[in-house]
């Protein structure tokens, strides 16, 4: 009896997504050098945008791309880095599977803080949370709820530059890529937010500057407002001013009670914040100047 004997299949070789976003000068080649080296690399587009600021006279693409074979986000960053000089990128390339790991700051409201844990725990969001970190105990036992560490970083007029070179250390040494300011009510010094350029996002109401202090809400509710919103942009040490992610209203009438006033910015909080996050993670925003780029 003779017996047939097949050749083992080939190992299957998954292919790399990755996520390529850049800026540079305008100028003509650029789309045509960076799809060739694409091609070079026998990449399949999957997502392409781009955008040609007349104002600031700078070139935005972002590109998601499949590249057979066992391919790394280092090997490929390498590689596009003569591209890159040639038209003088900025540039960054990501493995667009990878979660992106970020540290959540919060006080006492937890309700940004709550819907970007469930979130993330439903896999709307594609992040990692390696830690809570708040200057008051209150979100402890949510964060454990979600099987988050949490750190207690009590913050004082005394003790801030220790609660920030605290902090420093918790992104350093957890490897953090983004710091979510969920309603963190501190400011944080000139020289934090230069550290943290670019990968800190924070919310905020937009009834700023009319009013501010802790109650703004209650201070809109005495005033009749008509709208309620919320702002996400990234930390800059100009406060509430940095670079605008997202922003959204929702519209209010006269037969809205002071709580119901609070709940529904609350709302538009969360959903704001967590848009910014998922973006951001997603390397859809690209920084213009005091400006931002948002491939949605």
């Amino acid at each position: 009896m003779s017996h047939d004997v097949s050749s083992p299949a080939p190992p299957t070789i998954a292919a790399g997504d990755f996520v390529l976003i850049l800026s540079c000068p305008d100028r003509p080649g650029i789309v045509h050098a960076v799809s060739g080296f694409l091609v070079e690399h026998g990449g399949n587009i999957v997502e392409s945008q781009q955008f040609g600021d007349p104002l600031s006279g700078r070139f935005f693409m972002r590109i998601d791309v499949e590249v057979p074979g066992p391919a790394t986000a280092e090997e490929l960053r390498a590689a596009f880095g003569r591209v890159a000089a040639e038209f003088g990128m900025e540039f960054e390339l990501w493995d667009a599977r990878a979660p992106y790991r970020t540290l959540i700051m919060v006080s006492k409201q937890l309700h940004c803080l709550n819907d970007l844990l469930f979130r993330t725990s439903t896999g709307s969001l594609r992040i990692e949370v390696p830690a809570v970190v708040s200057n008051h105990p209150d979100a402890a036992a949510m964060a454990a709820s979600y099987g988050v560490p949490f750190f207690h970083v009590p913050v004082t007029p005394e003790t801030k530059p220790q609660a920030e070179a605290r902090l420093l250390e918790l992104v350093r040494d957890l490897d953090v890529q983004l710091v979510v300011l969920a309603r963190y009510m501190q400011v944080l010094s000139d020289g934090l937010c230069r550290e943290l350029s670019g990968r800190a996002i924070n919310i905020h109401h937009s009834f700023l500057p009319s009013f501010k202090g802790a109650k703004p809400y209650h201070q809109a509710f005495d005033r009749g407002v008509k709208l309620v919103g919320a702002t996400a942009h990234y930390v800059t040490a100009a406060l509430d001013e940095g670079p605008i992610i997202e922003q959204d209203v929702i519209r209010v009438d006269h037969s809205y009670h002071q709580d119901e006033l609070v709940a529904a910015g609350r709302d538009v909080e969360a959903q704001v914040l967590s848009r910014a996050v998922r973006w951001h993670s997603q390397s859809r925003v690209l920084l213009n100047g005091s400006r931002t780029v948002v491939f949605r």
